[in-house]
């Protein structure tokens, strides 16, 4: 990771350790759950996608499989590009709250599908009702075809650690497959769980574990491997 996400991610920690975040006066207030959610997703969120960067996929059979990838300023305009088709079409999921769609960093955007709507508890099945919902996400992803997926399922903390892990690792696997079903290039494909180890928010609420309770899509845009071995 370049040395400006490093120090965000120090900063991030530092802000829900501390449980506070300043107001518009400079006063420090205690931090809601939902304020954590954001800040911790988001973090979380980086740290994979450095997991997606560093895995042993073949990044050439990748790139040739996609038909080149992104150079220059086109890897920004592109993934813009793609981060405005889906707020578009997902408008009224985000306005629900159903769905969220953020950028990690610069280029790296997060799409986060909550509990609410995606699965049943304790479930590894998609909703019937999100299908359209997916159908969007899959339409856009397919268009947008020289970006990376990692598909990251996690959980509340109910549950033992290893009963958590398999249940985030075969959420994550329902939408990859549906991605997969959908048109989107398996090699653009991945997934993993990480169960309840990566929370957005405090597990003692009930508000907290329904923020918990989510799978993630990693959207990282697919660069020229001469760019990649660029110095950063």
């Amino acid at each position: 990771m370049k040395r400006l996400t490093i120090i965000t991610l120090i900063a991030a920690f530092a802000a829900v350790t501390s449980g506070c975040a300043t107001d518009e006066y400079g006063n420090r207030q205690p931090m809601t759950d939902a304020q954590k959610g954001a800040i911790i997703g988001a973090v979380s969120g980086v740290a994979v996608g450095a997991i997606g960067n560093k895995s042993s996929r073949n990044r050439g059979a990748i790139i040739g499989a996609v038909g080149g990838g992104l150079a220059g300023a086109a890897v920004g305009s592109y993934m813009d590009s793609q981060k405005q088709d889906l707020e578009k079409v997902l408008a009224s999921e985000v306005q629900a709250g159903s769905i969220e769609i953020r950028k990690l960093d610069q280029h790296n955007l997060l799409i986060t599908m909550t509990s609410q709507t995606s699965f049943d508890f304790d479930s590894t099945t998609i909703k019937p009702g999100f299908y359209t919902t997916m159908d969007k996400i899959a339409n856009v992803l397919v268009r947008y075809g020289k970006t990376h997926l990692t598909v990251v399922g996690h959980t509340d903390n109910v549950g033992t650690n290893q009963y958590n892990q398999t249940l985030s690792e075969h959420r994550a696997q329902a939408v990859n497959d549906y991605l997969r079903n959908k048109g989107v290039l398996v090699q653009r494909l991945e997934f993993l769980g990480r169960g309840e180890t990566a929370p957005r928010a405090a597990n003692t609420t009930e508000e907290g574990r329904r923020l918990n309770r989510r799978v993630e899509i990693v959207v990282e845009p697919i660069v020229a491997e001469s760019q990649n071995q660029a110095p950063g």
